[in-house]
């Protein structure tokens, strides 16, 4: 059994999860509300329904991640099935990057049909087609496969319900984190600034890859906040799925 095996298999049951389709379903319904609540908004239409529908992807992807990614390896822990495949000639660190593989692929299907509808909304309101668009959405993309690393290091250690607590706690303390920037010039020198500072460092930044406002409001994105972005999700996803091997291939499951 090899790793595409794994994420093809881990695919095909992730697109049998109801819950994919419930949210799925939920995400198509903001989408096109987005275009009514345009029409009853005074103001710029077109921003609000590029706001509500980069949203709308970023939220719906993200809680797909997390309700998916979390019960991955646990349910395969549960239902014993685990022991059958570890048997088979393939690491246990394959088996996890084949899960990954295949829960990124899930999402990047699902990302891909909610962008469709996203953009063809827009399209009929403005009949116009922005690139930058674009590049929201990939760095949305890259949100998501971040989540699902952590998803996935969270599964081997723990259940589905506390595991998704800690998955969204990572997702919201990495959204407001860079709220500490801010806090650290108003700090006096001494053991609090230096604390806050370590504390800056070591929590995710995931405002790094948030790129909507400046889609949204038309501000041009310096080529070096996309470079770093895109390294910064990169090297935290290796560094994630590492440390998720790590704990795997320590775990015992007798």
């Amino acid at each position: 059994m090899t790793i595409r095996t794994i994420a093809l298999n881990t695919y095909k049951e992730a697109v049998r999860d109801r819950i994919l389709y419930l949210l799925f379903f939920f995400a198509a319904a903001t989408l096109v509300f987005s275009r009514v609540l345009a029409l009853l908004t005074v103001g710029d239409r077109v921003k609000i329904i590029k706001d509500v529908g980069l949203a709308s992807l970023s939220l719906f992807g993200t809680l797909m991640a997390i309700l998916i990614g979390t019960g991955l390896v646990y349910k395969e822990i549960d239902k014993k099935t685990i022991f059958t495949l570890l048997s088979k000639p393939i690491g246990r660190g394959a088996f996890l990057v084949g899960k990954f593989a295949g829960l990124v692929l899930t999402l990047f299907v699902m990302l891909g049909l909610m962008s469709i509808i996203f953009l063809v909304i827009l399209f009929l309101h403005s009949f116009r087609f922005e690139a930058a668009l674009l590049v929201a959405i990939f760095y949305i993309f890259l949100e998501l496969i971040l989540i699902t690393a952590v998803a996935i290091l969270f599964s081997c250690f723990s259940t589905p319900i506390l595991s998704s607590i800690f998955t969204l706690s990572f997702y919201l303390i990495g959204h407001t984190s860079w709220g500490l920037k801010t806090l650290i010039k108003k700090i006096p020198p001494g053991f609090g600034r230096t604390l806050a500072r370590i504390a800056y460092v070591l929590l995710p930044d995931l405002e790094s890859l948030n790129f909507k406002t400046e889609v949204v409001h038309g501000i041009a994105i310096p080529p070096a906040a996309l470079v770093n972005g895109l390294l910064y999700a990169l090297c935290f996803t290796a560094f994630v799925l590492a440390l998720a091997t790590l704990v795997f291939r320590k775990k015992d499951f007798i």
